[in-house]
């Protein structure tokens, strides 16, 4: 018998903490950047949503994306997923905080989803014959696009179901994207497999090529443990081809994902061997815990969007189980006989032809409104449902999708008084300029507001001008935020002139701007590191020095600091400060993938001070000397191509 129950699941996690103030004007606007997490883990317990039946237990972390934690298969005693044993957020996805381990459904923009580490709505359906189902859904505020997850478990499968369903209720096509990464354990064993001959390979080096597989350069991809770098494979699946991945250990055993027509793309993640890569995965969770991850999506690969028509809707269905094939096949030197055999493997277990017949038959409940809300996500579909109903427009999504005003919190209030009082409420300039919004029928109100007088204030001005920035109207921008400055300085409308003088390459008057921001707001440490930045830019260490000593301890002490710090006596010439610092081993809680700043500073410190020592110059002769000859310590090597 299937069953739906909610609990609780624990496990050590670090802070989240707040969401950073500053509009992410060249980043995910209109979200706030999650960068304000921490490295120390506590005790927490996170809501989780279980399905279950006889052969499969499948917990959600609804509070987390709806991140599919752990698949159980219960004859065999086996976890099919990577289970990360602590949450620990690192600066991989769209709004900076991202966590490795279980199933990802990634959305709208390329890269981790805006909402991994965000509520999404969780709901009870129930189908005429008891199954139950779980709904997550939410309102996507990029492409203005509700989407809607039902995973179900029926009573006798071995399988777990995932349909999904992204909805355009524009009158206009958007770019659309959609990736559901599954994380598995890294094992010398273990063997990826999918039905294709030819993959696109990425390296992090700068560019795709396409490659035969499993051989590329000598080296077997199909066994994750063989890569010494960090690596994307896509594999080329032909358009008659049933879509699957797995990852099946020396024993033929492992997960297996597949799915219907739609969702044609495949891919293999790697961190690689390399030492960059390995304390990758160890930055991420803890020692001896390493994961790769199978990862499947819409198009061929992850830098392309396909288009989506206005109102179309898009709808397909993904389901995990355990693979058990023989192990002989399975590691057969010959490719194409240990994918075959696994491919029929596939159709005798779930072929294309019922996964298609499973999507229609689940039509009518995808439209079954929830018999009971779990839990709340944003309150940005409410409030867009409000909008809509005042000015007489279609709804945005089927009753299936239920935004309700419960959901409206704090973030919502200033929009909310606009659409309903035609006023943006007014507060101090020294206060948290609230959420950010650049949807153009939230442009128009407020444009309106502001010319009849009911909003002529700092405030509006200064979202006035992020609208004009989102839409490239740069010109626009400058005025508004010169206009909101003239009315009440705000050490917002500063900081975002200063991001345009950095782009009109005036690094003095973006430091200028940056530090008397800074004067207003010194408890903001995001508003810190961009002036540490900036006066760097600028050729003012000296001043960038000054400035660190002033600010408070608890922005002072942020991991980045020390590193700015270092960067500062570096461009001084006081290499002992650096190494002194560098050997502290400086802990960067949000260091980005691909982030190879403190192998950097080791590098060049040791540059500066053999071309000193030698009285040589700094040439390329020498840099390959010195990247052979001091390899930084582990702590500080975050570089996935080496």
């Amino acid at each position: 018998m299937s069953e739906l129950r909610i609990g609780t699941y624990k496990m050590p996690a670090a802070s989240l903490g707040s969401e950073n103030p500053l509009p992410a004007l060249d980043g995910c606007i209109p979200h706030r950047l999650q960068d304000d997490y921490d490295r120390t883990r506590k005790e927490r317990e996170f809501r989780a949503v279980v399905l279950e039946n006889e052969f499969l237990r499948a917990t959600f972390l609804t509070e987390l994306g709806g991140r599919l934690w752990s698949l159980f298969h219960k004859p065999s005693n086996r976890e099919l997923l990577y289970v990360n044993p602590v949450f620990q957020p690192g600066n991989l996805a769209i709004r900076n905080a991202w966590f490795s381990g279980g199933v990802e459904w990634n959305i709208a923009v390329r890269g981790h989803t805006a909402y991994t580490c965000s509520p999404l709505f969780a709901a009870r359906v129930q189908e005429d014959d008891g199954l139950p189902v779980l709904r997550m859904y939410e309102w996507d505020r990029v492409r203005l696009t509700p989407y809607q997850i039902d995973a179900f478990l029926p009573d006798d499968s071995k399988f777990l179901f995932v349909r999904m369903r992204i909805i355009n209720p524009n009158d206009h096509e958007v770019p659309m994207y959609w990736w559901s990464n599954t994380a598995v354990p890294e094992k010398s064993d273990v063997r990826v497999l999918a039905p294709a001959e030819q993959a696109y390979k990425y390296g992090y080096q700068g560019e795709m090529t396409q490659v035969p597989i499993p051989i590329s350069d000598g080296v077997d991809l199909s066994y994750p443990t063989n890569s010494n770098r960090s690596a994307d494979c896509f594999y080329c699946i032909g358009p008659n081809q049933q879509p699957w991945i797995t990852a099946l250990d020396g024993q033929g055993r492992g997960l297996i994902q597949t799915s219907t027509a739609r969702l044609r793309g495949r891919k293999l993640f790697v961190w690689g061997m390399g030492p960059g890569g390995r304390h990758w995965q160890e930055f991420l969770s803890v020692p001896n815990a390493p994961y790769i991850e199978i990862q499947a999506g819409l198009a061929r690969t992850q830098s392309e969007y396909l288009p989506m028509p206005a109102g179309a809707e898009w709808t397909w269905l993904e389901a995990y189980g355990l693979m058990e094939a023989d192990p002989e096949i399975v590691h057969n030197p010959d490719w194409k006989i240990a994918y075959q055999f696994v491919d029929t493997k596939v159709k005798e277990l779930l072929p294309q032809e019922r996964l298609e017949s499973k999507l229609m038959q689940s039509n009518d409940m995808a439209d079954r409104p929830p018999a009971e809300i779990i839990q709340h996500g944003s309150g940005w579909g409410a409030l867009e449902r409000r909008r809509r109903e005042r000015s007489g427009e279609k709804p945005f999504c089927p009753p299936s999708m239920v935004f309700d005003d419960d959901s409206l919190n704090v973030d919502q209030e200033l929009w909310l008084a606009l659409l309903e009082d035609g006023r943006l409420p007014y507060t101090e300039p020294t206060a948290l300029p609230g959420a950010w919004m650049v949807q153009s029928e939230w442009q128009k109100l407020l444009q309106d507001s502001v010319n009849l007088g009911r909003s002529d204030h700092w405030l509006a001005w200064l979202h006035l001008g992020v609208m004009y920035y989102n839409e490239k109207e740069i010109d626009a921008a400058k005025r508004a935020w010169e206009k909101s400055l003239a009315l009440e300085p705000s050490p917002w409308s500063y900081r975002n002139l200063a991001v345009l003088a950095k782009h009109q390459k005036q690094p003095e008057k973006a430091a200028d701007l940056l530090l008397s921001a800074c004067q207003m707001a010194p408890q903001i440490p995001s508003l810190a590191l961009e002036c540490c930045q900036a006066l760097l830019e600028a050729e003012r260490p000296q001043d960038m020095l000054n400035f660190l000593d002033n600010l408070p301890d608890y922005v002072r002490s942020h991991g980045r600091m020390l590193v700015i710090e270092a960067h500062a006596a570096l461009k001084m010439d006081d290499l002992q400060r650096v190494e002194e610092i560098l050997q502290s081993r400086p802990v960067v809680p949000d260091i980005r993938e691909g982030e190879v700043t403190l192998s950097d500073l080791w590098f060049e410190m040791h540059e500066k001070r053999i071309a000193a020592a030698e009285n040589i110059s700094i040439d390329e002769k020498l840099r390959q000397r010195v990247r052979r000859d001091y390899p930084p310590p582990s702590w500080l090597d975050f570089r996935q191509a080496t």
